[in-house]
């Protein structure tokens, strides 16, 4: 796997106090069958239940994106914002925005976690009927581009879903095709490769895991899925209906069946059991972490921050206030591939600086952000997502 900038950097570690505001969980109803409840947040680190976002008895506010107006849904029908049937989940950062679909419909929904206002995107991209087992989207996760990935359970539709200003925008990406490695640990046969959910790591990869507890490396530029190897230390019967990124660079795994979360080492598929919720029937899960994702670091300097992290002026702030800062502070951007495409001086005095910073040029996609003192010491790393 490619190596990525500044390998010495850590991801966060530790309990983070915030953590319940950036995992996400769809947890169904204590039943045999798939029964939507409600959307969570869930604490990624220590497995407990959090605020709930939006419930199956929520009063629903949904505004059509293709009718530019509100809608007023049938609560029976199976393609409505409160589905009885859904599997998908995805966590928007930079918008705040949870994404998610019914399990037979093409509708995409998008829930403001904070105004709970929820945008209908309807969408011919999307082939699915409720008959075809094959075609239910059951897997969904952000890319670290930013735009939100969604596969159905045969792999014939890899979908992307786009903003383009204040509208959605889904496009087929096309099949995703066994690697000829694969063997008897097929990605599109039922038994070992349907169902589950996937994450996104910071090569803009994703890994599926399948409900059977199988893993698969999806490469977005070939199409194939790579059969990686099956979680260990899990139950036998133990069905994988949900995975996300803690804080941790883990991988979290949750279960319909109603059983305690799990957290792998994505490196040794090695699993151990969490603590907190013991008996949730999670359908998926969501964040905001990426595996393998060497941006995400905690800052050396406690009032020194890059800001907003999802930039469309193409204007950044830097702003720090601490008074061990000796000297002027260096910013460097850092394309995915490891390209530095800028830099530029920032003069602090006595410990202060407060700075816009002009990110010209900068076409749209993810960056990072180093700022380092005069020494060549990294103070701060931090992704950000610009957009046109």
């Amino acid at each position: 796997m490619k190596k990525h900038l500044f390998p010495l950097f850590l991801l966060l570690t530790g309990a983070n106090a915030f953590a319940q505001q950036d995992f996400f969980a769809l947890v169904g109803k204590d039943t045999p069958n798939i029964v939507f409840n409600d959307f969570r947040a869930i604490d990624g680190t220590g497995g407990t239940s959090g605020e709930k976002i939006f419930t199956s008895d929520s009063q629903s506010r949904v505004f059509s994106q293709s009718r530019n107006g509100p809608v007023a849904e049938d609560k029976n029908a199976p393609n409505n914002s409160q589905a009885v049937n859904m599997a998908t989940l995805a966590y928007d950062p930079y918008h705040n925005n949870l994404v998610y679909m019914p399990m037979f419909s093409s509708n995409i929904y998008v829930l403001n976690a904070g105004t709970k206002e929820i945008t209908l995107v309807e969408n011919s991209v999307a082939r699915v009927t409720s008959c075809d087992i094959n075609s239910h989207i059951t897997r969904m996760a952000t890319g670290y581009d930013g735009n939100i990935y969604a596969v159905n359970n045969s792999g014939t539709q890899f979908l992307q879903i786009s903003r383009k200003g204040n509208q959605y925008v889904v496009n087929d990406l096309g099949i995703i095709k066994d690697d000829a490695s694969n063997g008897k640990n097929s990605f599109t046969t039922i038994e070992t490769g349907f169902g589950g959910d996937m994450i996104a790591d910071a090569d803009n990869n994703f890994y599926i895991f399948s409900a059977s507890g199988n893993v698969f490396k999806v490469s977005t530029k070939e199409l194939k899925a790579k059969f990686v190897g099956k979680i260990s230390g899990i139950p036998d019967n133990y069905s994988v209906n949900g995975s996300a990124v803690n804080s941790k660079g883990k991988v979290v795994i949750a279960s319909a069946k109603g059983a305690p979360l799990y957290e792998v080492d994505l490196n040794t598929l090695q699993a151990k059991p969490l603590g907190g919720e013991q008996n949730l029937h999670i359908y998926d899960l969501a964040s905001k972490y990426f595996a393998n994702d060497k941006a995400v670091s905690s800052t050396a300097l406690a009032n020194l921050d890059i800001y907003p992290t999802r930039v469309d002026d193409q204007l950044i702030n830097i702003k720090v206030q601490d008074k061990s800062v000796k000297g002027n502070l260096r910013l460097n951007v850092f394309d995915l591939s490891g390209k530095k495409v800028m830099q530029q001086n920032l003069p602090v005095k006595d410990g202060s600086l407060n700075q816009q910073v002009y990110l010209k040029n900068l076409l749209s996609g993810a960056y990072l952000v180093s700022i380092t003192d005069e020494a060549g010491k990294i103070l701060l790393n931090k992704k950000i997502l610009v957009s046109e």
